[in-house]
C-alpha cells in the first residue's frame, strides 16, 4: 500500500471510527453489528482510495448506513409458522366448501337470469359474461346506451330481490 494512502486511511479511521460506531449502533441496536458495519465501511474506503476532504464524511456515513441496513435485513429473525399463526392467515384459494357454495350460487343465478325478460338477460350476459361496454352492447342489440343501462339496472335489481328471498 502506498505510504500516503496508508497515512490518510489511518487519519480517517482515527477521525471517523467513533462517530461511525455510534451512528451504526443507533441504527442496528447492536454494538457487534455496528462494529462489523464500520469495519466493512473502512474496508470499502481502502478499496476506493483517497477522497476529497469534503466528500469523505458523507461517503463514509452513507456506506455505513447502507451496510447497517443490509445487516439488519440479513439478521432479521424469521417468524416460524405456528398453528395459531396459520389459523389467521388467509388461504390462497377458496376451500372445497366455498367452491361448492360458489358453484351452487352461480347455478342459481343463471337459472334466475333465464327467468328475466329476454332483453334484460341478453344485456346482462353481454356485460358480465362477455365483458362488453354499454356502447358495445348498444351496437350489438341496436339499443341506445341509456336503454342498455336501464335494462342492466332493472335486471340486476330483480336478481337482487330474488336472491334476498333465499
Amino acid at each position: 500500500m502506498n505510504p500516503d494512502l496508508h497515512s490518510w486511511l489511518q487519519d480517517m479511521v482515527a477521525r471517523y471510527e467513533r462517530p461511525l460506531c455510534q451512528y451504526a449502533c443507533r441504527i442496528t441496536g447492536n454494538p457487534d453489528h455496528a462494529r462489523d458495519a464500520v469495519q466493512d465501511t473502512f474496508l470499502r474506503l481502502c478499496r476506493k482510495g483517497v477522497l476529497p476532504d469534503d466528500h469523505v464524511a458523507p461517503w463514509l456515513f452513507r456506506v455505513c448506513r447502507n451496510r447497517c441496513i443490509d445487516i439488519i435485513r440479513k439478521e432479521k429473525p424469521m417468524e416460524p409458522l405456528t398453528d395459531a399463526r396459520a389459523a389467521v392467515l388467509p388461504a390462497p384459494d377458496p376451500s372445497p366448501a366455498e367452491q361448492a357454495g360458489l358453484r351452487e350460487a352461480v347455478s342459481l343465478l343463471l337459472q334466475k337470469l333465464a327467468e328475466l325478460p329476454a332483453r334484460q338477460a341478453e344485456v346482462i350476459r353481454l356485460k358480465f359474461q362477455h365483458h362488453l361496454s354499454y356502447r358495445e352492447i348498444a351496437a350489438v342489440t341496436a339499443l341506445s346506451e341509456s336503454n342498455v343501462g336501464v335494462l342492466i339496472h332493472t335486471g340486476i335489481q330483480t336478481l337482487r330481490r330474488q336472491a334476498a328471498q333465499f
